[in-house]
């Protein structure tokens, strides 16, 4: 079942204008509860780009599907090249006020959990604890033939010793830690394999056209089932896998509250959407609740 599909989602019906009224979202906070699911665009501001809004990636880059990675060995030869050149920026990311704003509405109590759509690892580095990653992440590598774990710092050693000298310059970076390069500049990009089988290596996130895990799923169900609230930090909501949850939030009776640029496919499923950047909107609600949103952690 494909739970990330590639096609971008276009509204289709008239929904409610985005709101620059942040005191619905600082009420929920202050009542506790508040179950938070972020997307990419909490991340834009640390330099990673999103997705589907103004100037996103799907604009000029198609994501990998684990069809193609696990069919086609030209394909991930592909992948890698782009994923290793891609980690070395993306592995200098640094959290921004979003993110240090979320870890800290959580030291105080307002939230009962952090699920996030990104593979990016900026919720924990900003000290956020217990975060679910929906999409899996780029920090860890899995051999689909042995399974075992590893990674992707030792990874990228060993794809630096195969390949010294590979520097071509991308001509941009995707939310995915996918860099944009021709197939002339991947060359003879050579790809290892895993040091336990010598089998398939593949990032620890999920694929476009990959099932995010069952039980993953389910333990996000039932944060959804505790929460008060749902509160949805720069996701556009376009595929399933975050959707499904605002749907049973809303169904549940629980208030939705979105805080994106960009109109979202669950917004009719919202109480309000608010349409701020994410670190501008954070740290004036941390400021109306008298808390430092934006310090560093």
């Amino acid at each position: 079942m494909r739970m990330r599909p590639t096609l971008s989602w276009t509204p289709t019906e008239d929904l409610p204008p985005g709101s620059t009224d942040l005191e619905p979202v600082a009420d929920a906070l202050s009542t506790g509860g508040v179950l938070v699911l972020s997307g990419a665009g909490i991340s834009t501001e640390s330099g990673i780009p999103d997705y589907r809004g103004v100037g996103g990636s799907l604009n000029r880059h198609t994501p990998m599907t684990y069809q193609d990675f696990t069919a086609d060995a030209q394909a991930r030869r592909r992948y890698w090249a782009r994923s290793h050149l891609g980690w070395r920026t993306f592995g200098r990311a640094r959290p921004n006020s979003g993110h240090r704003a979320v870890a800290t509405f959580a030291r105080h109590g307002l939230l009962s959990g952090v699920i996030t759509q990104n593979v990016d690892g900026l919720h924990q580095a900003a000290g956020s604890e217990g975060v679910v990653e929906l999409h899996g992440s780029l920090d860890r590598v899995v051999c689909l033939s042995c399974g075992a774990f590893s990674h992707r710092r030792e990874l990228a050693r060993r794809l630096e010793e195969a390949n010294a000298g590979f520097a071509p310059v991308a001509a941009g970076i995707n939310p995915d830690g996918d860099a944009d390069l021709t197939d002339e500049q991947v060359g003879d990009f050579r790809v290892v394999p895993c040091t336990v089988c010598g089998g398939v290596l593949k990032p620890d996130v999920v694929f476009f056209g990959e099932a995010v895990p069952p039980r993953r799923v389910e333990h996000c169900r039932t944060l959804v089932r505790e929460a008060a609230s749902l509160l949805v930090l720069g996701s556009s909501l376009t595929v399933m896998s975050g959707l499904r949850f605002v749907r049973q939030a809303a169904q549940a009776g629980k208030p939705v509250l979105i805080v994106n640029l960009d109109p979202t496919r669950g917004d009719r499923h919202a109480v309000t959407r608010v349409a701020l950047p994410l670190g501008t909107a954070l740290t004036a609600v941390a400021g109306q609740l008298g808390i430092p949103g934006s310090a560093p952690a």
